[in-house]
């Protein structure tokens, strides 16, 4: 007999040799059927995979994000058994689940696919998933892939095969189908009621530019058909809202082939907003008592090989800069708490100086696929709200705490409301892809989950998403057509005051290790730009828009008034422009809405008579006639509404 620990505490004793889908009927035969997965010791298993040993058990249905991701994973596997069928001879690269659906690279062999091939697709899907196929693992030796894949031609597998240890292969099969793959899956093909493609795309093998470009499908998947028609309805809501399509109609930033992919520029409007952002945190830190800091574009390469930075993530760089001096090489800033780490050593610390708090707006630079680039949300420069914090260890509770409620602050100031947070610990099984002591793990672990329980926080925990330094607390937030995005981090670390020896003196006058909390708010500045552009559809809060209104001449002799008017307003930092085009005040006027301009002010005969303006709000609301100071003292009421950090 074995003990199976479940979620709650609770154990039940069952033979060796039990399945997750049996403990699952014992409890509830309405979970039984809608589990789809299961978790043994934090490794996500099949349902029907035998337990030999005591084990601690969780459960997965549609509802948890393991539970979706089996769901794709094995949609893609009946994807692979279609295009096999339709298209004789394709060979497979890989196929994973994704956060919304699951995609498949293929090889056709010089055989060409579209979108318009994606319905007879979906029936011959639809067809195998109604059949009941099971999904059957087994465990086969090295030599047995290598032979089953060198029969098929797949040189694709063949390659994955040579990277795999003899003794952890598996294949996964359903219907005709066999393919090389970890799992898990889930039970039977039956669950799969509704399928989409998506779309199609090129992708290099293994993201590596100089190999073969493979055909990608993308797709998703659902248990039920009206899930699928909201999926699909929410599409087309995401398309109106997209961050690229009304950045370019706002005129907010632009991308330019000649300067370089993934590296955004910011037009006129776009930085008024951006700088709008930037003094809107820099005030919050300010009365929260960070101190504002500057560092360079580039650090030594020796820097990042002391942070540990350069082992874990020196693939994801640029190419190191050499300098005329033998061995001296330089890159472009890839983070920048190795450079605030050198800020804090310049300087001898008491006990009675920390915590030191110290914030910089940080330019930093990584390399991404350029097929994995998108809009502004995956670039390769982006500009960090990166504050670094060096505290006693019994100053830590407190400072996480304070860097929460300047997160919720700024969420609330900007909108986004319905958010929870996510405790990512290290991983439990493979500690090896993390510096730093147990000891030094074991206390920044229970400090976050601490903090997030005295703040009262909906919290989920995950393992295995720690940063390789330390713990951290993710903000995951929802917009307003209910997509999840996160925004906001807050790391604890003890690793990197070791790695660079920073040190206070304490009242004993002995030197001690200050704990380091790593936090950003916004996360980069362009990817919170993205969201909270798709999450408003680019109708931002009156205080942030890049322009608070335009002023619209009925004719050209009314152009002075705009002008006087403009420049009383600009008096107040209330700022935008005038329309002095010979249009129709009609044209202007729809212009003008499709540029989401908060208001809209009129001048005519009447307006320059009675020394008034007429004022309409974006969306079609009439206001009427007002004195230019009664519409001054509107805007300045409105922009009231936002608190300062210290109230």
């Amino acid at each position: 007999m074995i003990k199976i620990t479940l979620p709650d505490g609770s154990t039940k004793t069952v033979s060796k040799g039990t399945t997750a889908i049996e403990i699952a009927k014992s409890i509830s035969e309405g979970l039984a059927r809608n589990v789809l997965c299961a978790s043994i010791n934090g490794e996500t298993w099949d349902l029907n995979r035998s337990i030999q040993q005591d084990s601690s058990l969780k459960l997965y249905t549609w509802n948890d994000k393991e539970g979706k991701k089996c769901f794709w994973h094995s949609t893609a596997h009946i994807m692979a058994e279609a295009l096999e069928y339709l298209y004789p001879g394709v060979k497979f690269g890989i196929g994973p689940a994704i956060e919304n659906g699951f995609y498949y690279d293929i090889d056709l062999n010089g055989k060409t696919l579209s979108s318009e091939d994606f319905t007879k697709i979906e029936e011959k899907m639809k067809e195998l998933s109604s059949k009941k196929l099971i999904f059957e693992r087994k465990k086969v030796s090295k030599k047995e892939a290598f032979n089953y894949f060198k029969t098929k031609g797949d040189e694709y597998k063949i390659e994955l095969i040579q990277d795999l240890n003899d003794g952890d292969i598996t294949f996964y099969s359903q219907g005709n189908f066999i393919d090389l793959c970890k799992g898990p899956h889930i039970q039977s093909s039956e669950k799969i009621k509704a399928i989409k493609l998506l779309n199609v795309a090129g992708a290099y093998w293994k993201g590596d530019e100089k190999r073969k470009q493979l055909t990608r499908i993308y797709g998703i998947s659902f248990p039920k058909q009206k899930e699928l028609k909201n999926y699909l309805n929410l599409l087309q809501e995401a398309k109106k809202r997209d961050h690229r399509k009304i950045g370019k109609e706002m005129e907010l930033f632009t991308f330019s082939q000649r300067v370089g992919q993934g590296l955004p520029m910011w037009l006129p409007k776009g930085t008024r907003l951006r700088e709008k952002l930037e003094k809107f945190l820099k005030e919050a830190q300010e009365d929260a008592g960070y101190l504002p800091v500057i560092t360079p574009h580039i650090g030594n390469k020796q820097l990042y090989i002391q942070s540990g930075h350069y082992d874990k993530y020196g693939e994801d760089s640029f190419q190191p800069i050499k300098t005329p001096n033998e061995g001296e090489e330089f890159f472009l800033k890839p983070m920048n708490c190795p450079h605030h780490c050198e800020i804090f050593a310049q300087k001898q610390y008491s006990y009675k100086d920390l915590p030191v708090r110290i914030a910089e707006f940080g330019t930093v630079y990584r390399y991404e696929q350029s097929g994995e680039l998108h809009g502004l949300t995956r670039v390769r420069g982006f500009t960090q709200d990166d504050a670094h914090i060096f505290a006693r260890p019994d100053q830590l509770k407190e400072e996480f705490i304070n860097v929460i409620d300047l997160v919720l602050f700024i969420f609330n100031a900007l909108g986004f409301t319905k958010f929870k947070t996510q405790i990512s610990l290290r991983d439990k099984e493979k500690k090896e892809k993390y510096i730093g002591s147990d000891e030094n793990w074991k206390k920044a672990e229970e400090a976050i989950i601490e903090a997030a329980n005295e703040k009262k926080l909906d919290t989920v925990i995950e393992y295995g998403e720690a940063a390789f330094y330390g713990p951290k607390l993710d903000f995951m937030v929802k917009d307003a057509i209910g997509r999840e995005w996160q925004l906001g981090t807050i790391q604890v670390d003890y690793n990197l005051p070791e790695r660079f020896n920073l040190e206070y003196v304490g009242s004993d006058n002995k030197k001690y290790r200050p704990v380091m909390i790593h936090r950003a708010p916004f996360g980069s500045m362009e990817r919170f730009v993205a969201v909270l552009i798709e999450h408003c559809s680019g109708n931002f809060p009156l205080w942030l828009a890049p322009e608070q209104y335009i002023i619209l001449p009925i004719s050209e002799k009314f152009h002075d008034y705009a002008e006087k008017v403009s420049r009383f307003l600009k008096k107040y930092d209330i700022c935008g422009p005038i329309d002095y085009r010979a249009e129709t005040t009609g044209r202007k006027i729809r212009d003008a809405e499709v540029s989401k301009l908060p208001y809209i002010i009129i001048v005519g005969e009447k307006e320059v008579k009675e020394n008034i303006i007429t004022v309409r709000k974006h969306g079609g609301i009439d206001l009427g006639s007002m004195k230019i100071n009664e519409f001054k003292d509107l805007i300045q009421e409105e922009i009231k509404s936002l608190i300062k950090f210290n109230n």
